[in-house]
């Protein structure tokens, strides 16, 4: 049973061990590497820009067009909603219709 404590305990202190080196290189990749990103950042910020600024001009070109298709596709959503529907509603109608026939009118004051 003993054994097994140590052996246990020989695991963690090996996983403290690779965590902390691993802790290390990480920090010494992220010093030596700042620099490379910082001047990559400042290379790719035109390109971002002139991203921006294509999307923005086809945003507004297709926007609109974007916009009607929506609408058409919500009338053709409500619809294929709605048609399944119409057997259900004229039966109430027609339900409806009738018990309103049978009832007595209302005295006027």
């Amino acid at each position: 049973m003993i054994e097994l404590a140590l052996l246990v305990l020989m695991a963690i202190a090996v996983f403290a061990v690779i965590a902390v080196v691993m802790a290390l290189l990480k920090l010494v990749l992220w010093v030596v590497l700042l620099p490379v990103k910082i001047i990559l950042g400042l290379l790719v910020l035109p390109l971002l820009l002139i991203k921006a600024l294509v999307g923005g001009l086809l945003l507004f070109v297709v926007g609109p067009l974007v916009a009607i298709a929506m609408v058409g596709a919500l009338i053709a959503v409500i619809a294929a909603v709605v048609v399944p529907l119409l057997p259900v509603l004229f039966v109430g109608f027609v339900v409806w219709f009738f018990v309103r026939s049978s009832a007595r009118p209302v005295a006027a004051r």
